[in-house]
């Protein structure tokens, strides 16, 4: 064409610049790796704190987390259950345990009835999210819910758990509000006292106190006998058994129950709560003694208590505690009693009886020490010594005697330890010299229980 110019390039700068073109053109990227399906651990968790109170039980979470594991396939390949408190961080062991096998990648998801079940503490909260960061749990699903390394469902999860964890700090502040409600209407919030009864009401919070028609006149009784005639606690508690009276569970009246009603100002009217606290409250119910009365049981019982400073002697024998009478089911005791001969020798002897704490009419006779430990010797002649637990115990104290006599006697003789036979004439000695604790350590030996009946020592198979 006319006035068109053409120009020639050299042939090596054409190869130059197509070459670059070539390398800057935007290369195809391979397609995605497909993700392997997640493999969950279904967590089932209840707190033991509120076994009554807990909306969905353990099975029940698992029989609902199950279902939906069926209909949506997902991929369950541990179950762990527990039960225990999520208040405090790093206090669930199989929590613990869920957080260890994620980091080692035995799976990779978490199947849970709600947020809640996993985390009511900001500790737990924070090594869930870490997992997340780190990339080694990859979803948490719930029964209508889904959390994954996403920005917003991470921030929605830590929201959940972050009202459980508020709910969980205002229950105790609620409760204790609750508690001093009541108090102000008149109502210890606890079970009443033996002599009254807890009587329900439909409204919740709404029950009173009310005298108990059975065992109120009992109680009063009681104080009365205290206060005008000083009874002692002792011929209280027979008293209350030939009347017949029992506690509300059918159960004898100890002696630590009968003095602990006898110094509960609770029957005046009046009560403190906490115990200890310093605040008292004037109660909504009858009382059924009169202060003065309450304040002459405590002086009597208080001038029958010793000096607080200097603590009662207290003797131990060798066998209390260890045996149990045949009769009734009561401890075995022991008492010592001294006699002066003419020839003014003072002699001591120790009887063993049947406490009668179950039953005041049990007609076990009394034993010597003596004729005690001549049948435990017996005892421990009929009975293998593999019976005796203590076996490898005694073992290891004959070679200990052992290395006593040849190391610091000087007694070179190589003899053997003895093993067997030598065994039971150990426990023999221990039961006729050995110290207390030792007599008792032997005696614990026995694979049953030691029951006296008819003055005759056996051993009750357990």
């Amino acid at each position: 064409m006319k006035g068109l110019v053409t120009y020639s390039l050299p042939t090596g700068l054409v190869r130059r610049v197509a070459a670059s073109l070539v390398g800057t053109m935007k290369q195809p990227t391979p397609p995605p790796q497909p993700l392997l399906p997640v493999r969950y651990c279904l967590y089932a968790r209840k707190s033991t704190e509120e076994d009554e109170r807990q909306a969905m039980s353990i099975d029940s979470q698992l029989k609902e987390m199950g279902e939906l594991a069926l209909r949506e396939n997902l991929n369950v390949v541990e179950v762990k259950r527990e039960s225990h408190s999520a208040k405090s961080s790093g206090t669930r062991v199989v929590f613990n345990q869920l957080a260890e096998d994620l980091r080692s990648n035995k799976f990779d998801g978490i199947l849970t009835w709600a947020p809640d079940r996993l985390s009511r503490n900001a500790g737990d909260l924070g090594t869930l999210v870490d997992l997340m960061d780190r990339e080694t749990l990859r979803e948490i699903r719930t029964h209508s819910q889904r959390f994954t390394n996403n920005p917003n469902e991470k921030f929605l999860l830590m929201i959940l758990c972050s009202q459980a964890k508020l709910e969980n700090d205002n229950k105790s502040v609620n409760v204790k509000r609750g508690m001093r409600a009541k108090c102000e209407r008149g109502l210890r919030p606890c079970v009443a006292p033996i002599g009254y009864l807890n009587q329900k009401s439909v409204e919740r919070g709404k029950g009173t106190i009310v005298l108990d028609p059975i065992r109120a006149p009992v109680v009063r009784e009681m104080f009365r006998l205290a206060a005008e005639e000083g009874v002692s606690g002792r011929q209280i508690q027979r008293w209350l058994d030939k009347t017949g009276c029992k506690s509300r569970g059918g159960k004898r009246l100890s002696l630590s129950h009968i003095f602990g009603t006898l110094r509960e100002p609770f029957y005046t009217g009046m009560f403190e709560y906490p115990v200890g606290g310093g605040q008292w409250y004037q109660g909504a119910y009858e009382p059924i003694i009169t202060k003065d009365t309450f304040e002459k049981v405590q002086t009597v019982l208080n001038s029958k208590i010793a000096s607080p400073n200097v603590k009662p002697y207290i003797k131990e024998f060798d066998f209390t505690r260890l045996i149990t009478c045949g009769g009734c089911g009561s401890g075995i005791g022991a008492q010592e009693k001294t006699k002066t001969q003419d020839n003014g020798i003072v002699r001591h002897y120790v009887y063993y009886y049947c406490n009668r704490s179950r039953d005041a009419n049990c007609k076990e006779p009394y034993i010597r020490k003596e004729e005690l430990i001549k049948q435990l010797l017996k005892l421990i002649d009929d009975i293998d010594v593999d019976e005796l637990r203590a076996k490898k115990q005694l073992t290891a104290e004959l070679e200990r005697f052992h290395r006593f006599t040849t190391q610091v006697l000087g007694n070179q003789t190589k003899t053997a330890v003895p093993t067997e036979p030598n065994l039971k004439n150990y426990a023999r000695y221990l039961l006729t010299e050995g110290s207390r604790l030792e007599k008792q350590e032997v005696l614990g030996c026995l694979k049953g229980t030691l029951v006296l009946q008819e003055k005759i020592i056996a051993v009750a198979r357990e």
